[in-house]
């Protein structure tokens, strides 16, 4: 038997439009709108850690040197256009 996983509420002020939203979206899919509430936090709060974790990992880059230098990227990105396309830039 699985273990039934600890709650607590938390509640939050939201505009009125928005919480409709959640009672349209709600209906729509038939779950209750703690479920569509609960999900929709985890998304952030996934997309937030991610966001996080590649900020990070590209302050290291920085810190190491390991960076393209803008002129390339932008000669590169003007290229695209032409019908000759420079290579991606390293």
């Amino acid at each position: 038997m699985a273990a039934i996983p600890k709650t607590r509420s938390v509640t939050a002020h939201v505009p009125v439009e928005l919480a409709e939203r959640v009672d349209e979206i709600a209906g729509r899919l038939e779950r209750s709108k703690n479920w569509i509430v609960k999900q929709a936090l985890s998304d952030w709060i996934d997309q937030e850690e991610e966001r996080s974790r590649l900020t990070r990992e590209a302050l290291a880059d920085v810190d190491t040197g390991r960076v393209i230098d803008h002129q390339a990227v932008q000669a590169w990105a003007e290229s695209l256009n032409t019908e000759t396309p420079l290579p991606v830039p390293y």
